[in-house]
This record gives C-alpha cells, sequence and structure tokens, in this order.
C-alpha cells in the first residue's frame, strides 16, 4: 500500500460495524460460519464478516418483507445502482444494457463459461485461487489448468502466455477465470497488469471472465481497476455482486457485464436462468449500492485497523508466520511453513487451538503450508484467535 496517496476512505462518519457485535450475539446466528464448528472453536474461515446488516439494507429487506413484496426479480434497478457506484468510485462507466441478473456470482461463472468453452476445454486459474473455481469448472466438463502467480502473489504474464499457448495449441477455446481483486492472497490487479492480461488474452483467443465480488474492499490508498475499463477487454465478462462488502451471501443476487464485444454472448443465456435470482437479494444489493457508502467507508476503515493488528500480534505470538497485509478483500493469507506444521496449518490450528482457519491445500498449488485468515471481525476475536493459534504449538 502506498502511504503517497490520498486517503480515500472515510471512516467517521459512523462507528466500526465490525466492532459492535459480541461473541454471545454472534453465536446466535445459525449460518454455516457459526454452525459447522462446535462452540468453542472460533472461526475465522468462511466468507462471512460479523457485523450488522447496514440500514439500508436492512430497511429495505424489512419494507419488503411488511409489503409481501417477495415475488420473482425484474428490471434493471440493479444495475443502474452499480453503475452509478462504479462511476463514483472507480470512474468506470459500466453499461447497464450489457448487464444481467444472475443468481450468484458462481453460477454466472458457470453460464459464462458455456458461451464461451465447451466440455473438455481449458478453464485457466491464478493458484492458490478460490476453491470454487475448481470445483465449478470441473462440475462443468471443463479441465482446470493452473497459471500460478508470481513473485509477491502477483499475476505472472510469462507463466500465464505460456499457459495460453498450451491450452490453445491445435485450436481448442479457453478461458481465464480471473479472481480480481483475489482470494486468498488479497492482491488488488493493477490497470497495468490487467492490460497485459488483455493482451495475451487476445493473443492467444483467450476469453476472460473476471469475479470481482471483492471490488469494494479495497485497503486504504488501494484503486480497484475493473478489467472491463483496460484497452483490449471488450470480448471479456465481469460478475460482480454487493455480498461479499455487505455481508449478504444469504441473499443471493449477482450481475454479469459483458465487453462490448461480448454482449451478444450475454444475451444468448437462456432466459430462465434469470429465475433463480432472489428478489429480496436484488432489493438488499440495490440498497447496499445505492446508499450503504458510508457503512462501506466504516467497514473498509476497521479492515485497515484489523490489518495493522494482525501483523502486530503474528510479530509478537507467532514471529515464524509471514504476514503480508492484503489490498484488499477481508483475508489474510499466511504463510506458516516456517511453523513445520505439515501442508495443512488450518488443520493443527483447529485441533490444537479451537480456531477455524480456512486450509491452504484447498486452494491449488501454492497452498500448502498455508491458512487463509477471515479477518472482518473485531479486534477483540481477532486478539483471541492468535492467542490461540499461538497456544496450539
Amino acid at each position: 500500500m502506498d502511504d503517497a496517496i490520498p486517503d480515500d476512505i472515510d471512516d467517521t462518519a459512523e462507528p466500526d460495524p465490525l466492532g459492535r457485535l459480541t461473541l454471545d450475539r454472534l453465536r446466535r446466528r445459525t449460518s454455516v460460519k457459526w454452525r459447522r464448528y462446535a462452540e468453542d472453536v472460533l472461526p475465522l474461515w468462511v466468507a462471512e464478516m460479523d457485523v450488522p446488516l447496514a440500514e439500508p439494507v436492512a430497511r429495505a429487506l424489512t419494507e419488503a418483507v411488511a409489503a409481501g413484496d417477495t415475488g420473482y426479480a425484474y428490471g434493471t434497478g440493479y444495475a443502474e445502482a452499480l453503475a452509478a457506484f462504479a462511476q463514483e468510485r472507480w470512474g468506470f462507466d459500466l453499461a447497464v444494457e450489457r448487464t444481467l441478473l444472475v443468481p450468484d456470482v458462481m453460477l454466472g461463472a458457470v453460464e459464462l463459461l458455456k458461451r464461451v468453452t465447451g466440455p473438455g476445454d481449458a478453464v485457466v486459474v491464478n493458484s492458490p485461487v478460490y476453491r470454487p473455481f475448481y470445483a465449478f469448472a470441473t462440475h462443468l466438463g471443463r479441465r482446470v489448468v493452473e497459471a500460478p502467480l508470481g513473485t509477491g502473489w502477483r499475476l505472472d504474464p510469462e507463466r500465464l502466455a505460456e499457459v495460453f499457448r498450451e491450452v490453445t495449441a491445435g485450436g481448442g477455446r479457453a478461458a481465464l477465470l480471473l479472481c480480481s481483486p483475489h482470494n486468498p492472497t488479497g492482491t488488488v490487479h493493477t490497470a497495468e497488469e490487467l492490460t497485459a492480461v488483455a493482451a495475451l488474452a487476445d493473443r492467444y483467443g483467450v476469453r476472460v471472465i473476471a469475479d470481482e465480488i471483492h471490488a469494494p474492499l479495497t485497503a486504504r490508498g488501494v484503486r480497484f481497476t475493473p478489467y472491463l475499463s483496460v484497452p483490449g477487454a471488450g470480448t471479456g465478462f465481469s460478475l460482480m455482486s454487493a455480498s461479499k462488502a455487505w455481508n449478504l451471501a444469504g441473499a443471493k443476487a449477482a450481475l454479469a457485464v459483458a465487453g462490448p464485444e461480448a454482449g451478444h454472448e450475454l444475451a444468448a443465456v437462456p432466459e430462465e436462468v434469470g429465475h433463480g435470482v432472489s428478489h429480496l437479494g436484488v432489493l438488499a444489493h440495490t440498497a447496499a449500492f445505492r446508499e450503504g457508502g458510508a457503512w462501506l467507508d466504516a467497514v473498509r476503515g476497521g479492515l485497515d485497523r484489523n490489518r495493522l493488528l494482525l501483523g502486530r500480534l503474528l510479530a509478537e505470538r507467532l514471529p515464524e508466520v509471514r504476514y503480508r497485509p492484503a489490498e484488499g478483500t477481508y483475508l489474510a493469507w499466511l504463510d506458516c511453513r516456517a511453523l513445520g506444521l505439515g501442508d495443512d496449518p488450518a488443520a493443527v490450528f483447529l485441533d490444537r487451538g479451537r480456531v477455524a482457519l480456512s486450509s491452504g491445500p484447498e486452494f491449488g498449488t501454492g497452498g500448502a503450508g498455508h491458512a487463509r485468515l477471515n479477518l472482518a471481525t473485531s479486534p477483540e476475536l481477532l486478539t483471541e484467535a492468535v492467542h490461540r493459534m499461538a497456544a496450539a504449538l
């Protein structure tokens, strides 16, 4: 992160949502984060935040329920709200006419992969990467090919070119499922890096589908660049959602966005795909993008503080763990190889320390010896988790 870049986070407008819920209140939740493990386990694994809902989102949902407005999703309100948000935050002109409501980001990715690849074709991923990329592509009958991230968990254009050359040899079709910002490392790809990706994709005829679900969650002084905003990305697609930034995983909705040269393919997605979108999800996400900016910035400020706190805690209690504060997301990618805990340190921290982290090997090549920690929680719970992890050794 570059301290010379002006601060774009106003975290003084409202209290930090990350510090408002006690452990007792959180344990009343019935979602997977709080119910998969026994009550003596601190869950810092799956991508849920320990926050109350943003007030505009809660209002939209309660008003819809009070009105019995629980039918099927319809209209372009979600796309219009996202377009306004994208213009304000990123200076990006999102074309509402080239959008499609989809149930969630991964199901949207499946539909787009059906448009641009066939059975047996390659889906390239930049490992270590979000585990469902492997599962959804494989279940679709595609083969996953890794182009691992390079030094500093950044995109490696030489490796990407090599893989693109291999998977398109002989005329086969291929797609790059790009995680931007990147999960689990928290890397935010730069405009220059994304432009290089677009150039390589054009050279080898690879179609790019960018999962940009974590886009609103950049750290202080870090700029997110939408993939479709860079030169040469016209044949690409983006998938965006308010799900991660406003903690709406249980209110499913997302948008697929096509580049100028791919709109006809998005239009070819069967109409019934939109039937799976939650109307309540659309209302919640629309409210988030339209009115949830102050709440989002309060969360971003809290995440910045938690990133620094985690760094201090690890330096004090687990100095052998290598950790670099992420540029985006609310995830921390911990290199635990020096601890000698084997390929899956998360299993040890769970068994001995009663802290649930995400298993590094599940993220593919580069994940062995690592663990992913979700720091979207209170400073108190984050501190307790690191103390437990240290005691586990």
